[in-house]
């Protein structure tokens, strides 16, 4: 009888439904001479505002390093959302343009496997989220175009700067954010000619597009701050939610 009523106790906590955090992924950096304690290694790595933006949206978070591009939808499959985080300027042959004096150096292995990721998050209806650079090759990964130089967004070297966006009413990111705010950015480039489908949402006070989205049921949104160095969660909890 002891054995029957165990039997029925493991039985009943089995078919207890659990509350699943959904599994968000975020790209990486790829650096080739990094430091910690003794070591000095090249190193897959990450700001952990990102992971800990996640957490606290609801959400377990999972890097992804780069890896090659073909193995972008297996890796997909496994998520439930996916985050393309911030970093250095998209290479300008992604988007057919002679490179300006001030963009900053290449990261082709980062880029090739980014835009594999947008691909295939757009292909299966993973929701999607773009951070800085990542909504910049948002917007490349669509056919769109970057601006290569502006000034006024972004800090000194090594601090974040500080400036208003205002969202575009009638967006997905208007219906997060509705009203004007405040946010931690650093950039000197930005979206130009818009990519297949996009809609921009969000502006500064220049005019320069602050967040661009697909329109539709599908969570694809792209922002050109970083939340992640902020304490509002809404636009991470917005994609959270999507993915749950």
């Amino acid at each position: 009888m002891v054995w029957v009523r165990l039997r029925r106790r493991r039985a009943q906590e089995v078919s207890v439904p659990r509350v699943s955090r959904p599994l968000i992924g975020i790209s990486t950096y790829l650096e080739q001479d990094v430091r910690w304690g003794a070591w000095r290694l090249p190193a897959a790595l990450l700001p952990d505002g990102y992971p800990r933006l996640v957490q606290r949206a609801g959400g377990l978070a999972a890097m992804l390093p780069p890896d090659v591009p073909a193995a972008a939808a297996q890796v997909v499959a496994r998520l439930d959302g996916l985050v393309i985080a911030g970093g250095p300027d998209v290479e300008p042959v992604r988007y057919e343009a002679v490179p300006d004096p001030r963009t900053g150096p290449p990261a082709p292995e980062r880029d090739a496997w980014e835009l594999a990721l947008i691909d295939a998050a757009l292909a299966a209806g993973v929701a999607l989220l773009g951070i800085c650079r990542g909504h910049q090759l948002l917007n490349v990964a669509l056919g769109g175009t970057l601006v290569q130089h502006l000034d006024g967004h972004a800090g000194t070297p090594g601090v974040f700067g500080e400036h208003t966006v205002k969202p575009v009413p009638g967006t997905r990111y208007a219906a997060i954010e509705p009203e004007a705010v405040s946010v931690p950015a650093f950039h000197h480039q930005a979206v130009d000619r818009l990519g297949r489908g996009l809609v921009v949402s969000a502006h500064a006070e220049d005019g320069t597009p602050e967040a661009v989205e697909l329109p539709g049921e599908r969570f694809v949104l792209g922002v050109q701050w970083h939340p992640e160095m902020g304490e509002d969660e809404r636009v991470m909890r917005a994609l959270v939610t999507a993915a749950a």
